[in-house]
């Protein structure tokens, strides 16, 4: 299929890529320096996503010539998405001055930066991933997991699930099976999903997938034994397809699987063919290329030969998309620091002071031309996920159609949980908690 073939050719084309340097910052550049995958396992996320990225920066550059007058610039380093890779890039890519954000897209990878961007006060952005407890401010300054963390992505799940069987009340004596990822991605929701069965009354079982997740027999085998009524799918890379069609092959019904946000794209439906169809999954942007933004991008971008995607057919996709989003919230925060601090090169502490101001509600998404794309989001000094929507998809053989309204998660329930660890974190690490005022002292050199 085209769609994949040309994934698959990029990353060859990318395999001999390590790092493309840039001069040092001038007055007028804000540097991204992205650890990029583009081979691998899972090179299909990350060209999608960092393919995303950069058109968005691009379409920044090109329409407007940067933020400001200020011009966006950035370099890839390649990690197969591996940690000890993405470590090697961030020593090789921390000396380039002007660095706006990290950017990396791998749970392994955000963990062993955490130290390393606190001390260097350059923002970590793990949208839709990383540390759950990372959303607290007071004890994570630099890293925000923007639009959802693990746990809200569990609530919402679950809450899906309900409404699925007619009611929260009537999730009591069901039976649902979590199948994840080897990884400490994989295992970041088990404990939240034992309190949820706790709290709601089903039972739950989880079950794991050693990476990469090309052999799930066994797994599968033991699903149809447990009868679950529902499977989510806690996936990454070659392990969903692989899920999808070993369910049809055992027999368990796909429409009663439901995915993670890292568990919902194209590559993980399109490679299981017909066994795909009625898979439902969780996300926070929509699919397709028919919000202004993504048609903007074609018109300015593409059109002018600067795409970054060598197949057009996946501009629009999910991890397309999610990459523009993810441009527009680091574009947005760098557009809320300059007008603190100057239109100018702003220091890593200054973003941090733009990402805890960030502010998109439905009005301003859709003035970036981005309604329905994604839904709003509110950062704040101490909560730094922006208390993010979801919606869910369906796959129909041909592409994803939305079929819930935006829900926002059980914020009642998870922020006492996500204080408690985090709490027990700064205690561990000996940090002092961050206050409101502390939040509002930026290093501007």
């Amino acid at each position: 299929m085209n769609f994949l073939s040309t994934i698959k050719a990029a990353a060859l084309s990318a395999a001999m890529i390590v790092s493309v340097a840039l001069p040092s910052a001038h007055a007028d550049e804000q540097y991204f320096p992205l650890q990029s995958y583009r081979v691998g396992p899972y090179a299909a996320g990350g060209t999608g996503f960092f393919g995303g990225f950069i058109d968005y920066l691009n379409l920044i550059n090109i329409r407007d010539g940067g933020v400001n007058g200020v011009k966006l610039t950035w370099d890839e380093c390649e990690t197969q998405y591996e940690v000890e890779r993405g470590v090697e890039c961030y020593e090789r890519q921390k000396s380039h001055a002007g660095a706006a954000a990290w950017n990396p897209l791998s749970v392994g990878i955000a963990y062993a930066m955490i130290d390393r961007i606190t001390a260097d006060k350059v923002p970590l952005i793990t949208v839709n991933h990383g540390r759950t407890d990372s959303t607290d401010g007071r004890v994570f300054p630099y890293v925000f997991p923007l639009l959802l963390n693990p746990y809200s992505e569990t609530s919402g799940i679950v809450n899906y699930i309900a409404s699925k069987e007619g009611g929260i009340d009537k999730l009591k004596g069901k039976k649902i099976v979590v199948l994840y990822h080897g990884s400490p991605y994989g295992k970041e929701t088990i404990p939240i999903y034992e309190l949820l069965a706790q709290k709601y009354g089903f039972t739950v079982q989880q079950i794991e997938v050693p990476h990469p997740g090309n052999e799930q027999q066994s797994q599968w085998l033991t699903i149809r034994r447990a009868k679950p009524d529902f499977v989510v799918l806690r996936g990454w890379g070659v392990m969903n397809p692989v899920a999808l069609k070993t369910a049809v092959k055992v027999g368990y019904p796909v429409d009663h699987i439901v995915g993670n946000v890292w568990s919902n794209s194209e590559e993980d439906v399109i490679p299981a063919g017909d066994a795909a169809k009625g898979y439902t999954a969780i996300t926070t942007q929509a699919s397709g290329n028919s919000y202004p933004v993504v048609q903007e991008i074609v018109k300015t971008v593409y059109d002018a030969g600067k795409g970054n995607l060598e197949d057009k057919s996946r501009i629009g996709s999910v991890y397309h998309n999610l990459g523009i989003v993810n441009g527009i919230l680091n574009v947005e925060a760098i557009r809320v620091a300059q007008e603190k601090f100057g239109h100018r090169t702003l220091t890593g502490d200054e973003v941090r002071w733009g990402f805890e101001h960030l502010k998109l509600d439905p009005a301003k998404v859709e003035a970036l031309g981005a309604k329905d794309l994604f839904h709003s989001i509110n950062v704040s000094w101490d909560n730094h996920e922006g208390e993010g929507y979801v919606t869910f998809q369906q796959w129909d053989g041909k592409k994803w159609n939305v079929v819930s309204d935006w829900i926002a998660p059980d914020w009642a329930l998870l922020r006492p949980i996500i204080e408690k660890s985090a709490e027990a974190y700064a205690a561990e690490k000996g940090i002092k908690l961050r206050t409101a005022d502390d939040a509002n002292a930026v290093t501007t050199n």
